[in-house]
This record gives C-alpha cells, structure tokens and sequence, in this order.
C-alpha cells in the first residue's frame, strides 16, 4: 500500500505514515461480501491481496458482473460512500482477499487537513472515471472477441481465478459464446 501511494508522488512520507496508523486490517474468505445491496458504504479499501467482483440484479433478477477488482488498489461502492446513499451493487471476493481500511470519517478528516490528499483523492477519481469511460466504449464499440483478449492482455493472471458465468457476464455475453471465443484463441 505504502508504495502504491508513494508511486503518485503527491503525500510526504508524513502523510502516508499518518494514514498508515488510520487504517484497519481486513480478510475476506472467499464468497465473503465486502459491501451489499441496499447498505450504505461507510469505508474505502486497499487491496493489498486478492480479487473481487462487482455486481448488481437486473429487472429479470440476475446477476451482472460488471467490474472486477484486482490487487493493488482501492475499492469502496463510490456512488454510495459519496452520495451515503443506500447501494445498488453488491462486491464479493472471489478468492481470499488482504484489505486495509479506513472509514469515511477519516478520510474527511485527512482532506481536511492536507490538500495532497484532496489532490490524491481528485486523481484517484479521474482515474476510476477513465476507467468506467474506457469499459463503456469496449461494450458499446468493440466485439465481445476484443474485450477478451483486452482482458487476456491487461489481467491474464487473474483469468483464472474468475468462474467463467461471471467472465461471461462482464463481457456481456452467454457462456457458450465465451466458450468459442477461447477455443479460437
């Protein structure tokens, strides 16, 4: 975590120690929930291990997976930790996840006190917009062929650990469409 906040270059070595001595150790077992639907998101997580997916139930009550979460990054339910507003989503671990915390509280508090940290946070949520702008131009402008193999490029390490129904559902296609789409490959 340390050198992933260090690797902006915008906290002082003070600044991240400080916030070091904020955050709490999590392990989620695979299966577990890091947050549900229809509960508010009260803290932000660093994902020092593991994967997790994203998802919501459609009008027809199934399951879309729409974003996966990998090691080395941040996760919360954001429209809700900003907004307190109850979720929609639901964020599952799909293996056995390492976590460090820290609650909504302090992360007011640490922009409060430090407009590195505003300027950390405003980065930070670019980055997630990007993100979110890219994955709609994949399922609105490419194939589902593409989207895999941008998959296969970025994050093959993790393609394992993802059951294939929720690999399919991310690409918005059926399993026996995903199927085919890996034997060609």
């Amino acid at each position: 975590m340390r050198e992933y906040l260090q690797s902006f270059n915008i906290l002082t070595a003070n600044e991240i120690d400080d916030f070091e001595k904020l955050v709490t150790h999590k392990v989620l077992k695979k299966g577990d929930y890091f947050i549900q639907e229809a509960t508010i998101a009260k803290e932000v997580s660093f994902v020092s291990n593991g994967l997790l997916r994203s998802f919501y139930y459609n009008s027809n009550g199934e399951e879309v997976t729409y974003c996966f979460t990998f090691s080395n990054s941040f996760i919360t339910a954001y429209s809700s930790f900003l907004s307190q507003q109850k979720t929609m989503e639901n964020i599952q671990a799909l293996t056995d996840v390492e976590l460090y915390s820290v609650s909504r509280e302090q992360i007011l508090m640490l922009e409060k006190n430090s407009v590195n940290w505003l300027r950390l946070f405003k980065f930070l949520s670019e980055q997630e917009y990007i993100k979110m702008e890219k994955r709609i131009f994949l399922l609105q402008k490419e194939t589902a062929e593409k989207r895999y193999e941008d998959l296969l490029k970025n994050k093959s390490n993790y393609l394992q650990h993802i059951p294939l129904n929720y690999l399919a559902s991310y690409l918005g296609i059926t399993q026996r469409h995903l199927s085919r789409i890996r034997k060609a490959i």
